[in-house]
């Protein structure tokens, strides 16, 4: 009777650990996509082709 709860709380620590590797990855990839969403839409548009003005 007194090794099962040795043996729950053994495998508590490597679960956890692998549950804090896994969150800790999704939110380095949510960043990630969310940076490069960013980038894309809010970048400054292209240049446009005004025939106005004189070349440099």
């Amino acid at each position: 009777m007194a090794k099962t709860p040795a043996a729950s709380s053994g495998d508590a620590r490597p679960r956890l650990r692998s549950l804090i590797t896994s969150v800790l990855f999704v939110l380095i990839a949510i960043m990630i996509v969310r940076d490069i969403l960013v980038r894309r839409w809010s970048g400054s548009p292209p240049p446009s082709q005004d025939t106005t003005q004189q070349p440099r």
